[in-house]
């Protein structure tokens, strides 16, 4: 049992739709879902399970229509743009595509993050840029714009935006899709490290059962549903 106190991710009873009238179609049913601070979880399940749909609705992306959906302590269910915003700021993402700004610069992608929190501006945010690309071993590569990068340092680049301002919370859409074997692998491990130092909670939408075992915990989804939560990896692994 999660304790509530630790709980920085809570969903409960949570369903949602697409589409209004004769055309709307519901896409989760009933999700129930803990997720404590500074823990790890995988979300895996076939495609169209509903695992975008959730992750999206847990990052703000879209307002929740039905049930419970509280995100460290906010009950976000019915959140207007204004609040969605807020609450985006305070939210890494890592996406398949990496989603980087082709015509700006490694450190420019992630000074990019910095400058959307005022509490930074007041530093020297190119230095801030500069230490996270060293961290994840870019320091080589910041004035590199990303069409001059590998995929796997594309993704580097995408995780040290995410986690520069110090989010609580990083959610991650496939991050390995896109990569060979051992790129994927030194992306997560990656993303491991730097988010056992900051403390901060990951949950990580995946069908590469490679990197399972990165996991404190997997759930699985399967038509809409949370199937079943709290598998443990090296038993999904077999």
């Amino acid at each position: 049992m999660i304790s509530r106190e630790n709980t920085i991710i809570s969903v409960s009873e949570l369903n949602h739709y697409f589409g209004h009238g004769g055309l709307k179609k519901q896409v989760l049913f009933n999700v129930n879902l803990q997720i404590k601070t500074g823990e790890i979880v995988i979300m895996t399940g076939p495609s169209g399970s509903g695992k975008t749909t959730l992750l999206s609705l847990l990052g703000g992306l879209r307002s929740a229509q039905k049930g419970s959906l509280k995100i460290m302590g906010k009950e976000m269910s019915g959140a207007n743009k204004k609040e969605l915003t807020i609450m985006r700021r305070q939210i890494g993402y890592i996406f398949q595509a990496n989603n980087l700004m082709t015509f700006l610069t490694a450190k420019e992608n992630v000074r990019m993050s910095l400058e959307l929190h005022d509490k930074f501006l007041n530093e020297d945010i190119n230095n801030k840029a500069i230490a996270m690309l060293d961290h994840v071993g870019l320091g080589d590569r910041i004035d590199y714009y990303p069409d001059n990068l590998s995929g796997g340092q594309k993704q580097r680049v995408a995780i040290a935006r995410a986690l520069v301002s110090h989010p609580q919370i990083v959610l991650a859409d496939e991050p390995t899709a896109a990569l060979d074997k051992k790129s994927g692998r030194d992306v997560v491990e990656l993303m491991q490290r730097l988010a056992k130092e900051q403390g901060c909670t990951i949950l990580l939408v995946t069908h590469d059962n490679r990197i399972l075992d990165i996991a404190d915990r997997i759930i699985y989804m399967e038509d809409g549903q949370l199937i079943n939560d709290n598998i443990e990896a090296t038993a999904k692994m077999q």
